[in-house]
């Protein structure tokens, strides 16, 4: 029978999950938990064909555990009969100490808790869905695949921001990057696809969702990455602001009256596209733009704008380009925005064919010219994959 590990991506108020075989890649299951300590609750459960949902309150993520173990019990497959080998947790930060995979202990936890500090929106609900998945289901190891540990040996020169060097040291504020387990799945996934040579393959990944980041990536080793000390910095994103003005935080506080907590909730979750449209989906940013929206016209300009910059900073770094790769919901579903990211690129060798831009589906394909000295590929990530892969050849 085939081994299988039980992957959990647990954030603020919902818990994702999927059981995988990471030798064939197969999903066997998986479902979503969502709206937890709301007044009504959401739980979706895939199993092959079948798909139960349910519309109860989840008042917490212990009981959201609970209901998933219950449906699997339920609805199958029943997890006793599944071969797990391994639970693998999706964490955020794990700062200077982790460059893979972690089994899990007491010391391991202290340690997430630790970096809370750096990644407040995202480490402690990852904490609290280990600390839940360890006390029901204690006979099974659990592992730590953390979104920083790619970039863990980032150069020093782009990994180091130029702050006074003792506050930086004492800190730990440095460059650590996000998303790290979706670029290192889709730039292997991308020189595969590729073939040749991959020692010295120049690669830019673009993970473009409701968070998005970019990375420089040579051989198999990223070399830089727009995401740092959190996950605030880069790409405009669905929320985030990416690159601002570190000044604008000390403008605001003495001018507007506003205080730390309120200028982070600002340029964590009420700017990005959200802030220059009232929207955070890029589809109905585009559909207000279609209209004539002069705002989502400029928001959509802005988003395509900061993508440019970073391709050809990252070009510049790695001393040319081979291959630029997609990935994520926008950068796998928005012909737009691919669209608009490569415009004007030729003279890097990067240009995109239309029908083929235009043409849907969920393999990974190529969508750059037959001949073109730069490969453009749209690779659909698959991180519960990656994550299941790396917790097995931890063990």
């Amino acid at each position: 029978m085939s081994s299988t590990v039980l992957v959990i991506n647990s954030g603020s108020s919902s818990i994702k999950y999927q059981l995988v075989d990471p030798a064939s890649g197969e999903s066997l299951a998986s479902g979503l938990v969502e709206r937890i300590g709301e007044s009504e609750g959401h739980v979706k459960h895939r199993a092959g064909s079948e798909t139960t949902e349910l519309h109860d309150p989840v008042p917490d993520h212990a009981n959201g555990m609970r209901t998933v173990l219950g449906l699997f019990e339920k609805v199958g497959p029943v997890l006793a009969d599944a071969n797990i080998v391994a639970v693998g947790h999706r964490v955020v930060q794990g700062g200077e100490y982790y460059d893979g995979p972690v089994l899990v202990d007491d010391e391991v936890v202290g340690v997430i808790d630790r970096l809370s500090p750096v990644a407040p929106l995202h480490n402690p609900p990852n904490l609290t869905g280990i600390r839940v998945a360890r006390e029901l289901l204690p006979d099974v190891p659990h592992v730590a695949v953390f979104d920083t540990a790619f970039f863990r040996n980032l150069p020093a020169p782009a990994a180091t921001y130029a702050l006074n060097r003792e506050v930086a040291e004492r800190y730990k504020v440095r460059r650590y990057g996000a998303h790290g387990t979706s670029h290192q799945y889709v730039s292997a996934r991308a020189a595969e696809l590729v073939g040749g040579d991959s020692a010295n393959l120049r690669q830019i990944v673009l993970h473009l969702g409701n968070g998005a980041s970019a990375s420089a990536v040579v051989g198999a080793h990223a070399v830089d990455t727009s995401m740092g000390l959190t996950p605030l910095e880069g790409l405009v994103m669905g929320t985030r602001t990416g690159d601002i003005d570190p000044a604008v935080v000390f403008h605001l506080a003495r001018n507007a009256g506003m205080s730390i907590d309120e200028i982070d909730d600002l340029l964590n979750k009420r700017s990005g596209m959200k802030g220059l449209t009232g929207h955070n989906d890029l589809r109905q940013v585009h559909r207000l733009a279609e209209s004539g929206d002069e705002a989502a016209t400029l928001a959509v300009e802005v988003y395509a704008h900061r993508l440019r910059k970073y391709i050809g900073a990252y070009a510049a770094v790695m001393g040319g380009l081979d291959v630029l790769s997609f990935t994520a919901g926008v950068g796998e579903n928005d012909t737009i925005v691919r669209a608009r990211a490569v415009a004007g690129l030729e003279f890097l060798g990067v240009e995109i064919d239309e029908a083929r831009n235009e043409a849907r589906s969920k393999e990974a394909r190529f969508i750059s010219p037959d001949g073109a000295r730069v490969a453009v590929l749209v690779v659909p990530t698959n991180e519960e994959l990656a994550i299941a892969r790396q917790a097995v050849s931890l063990l």
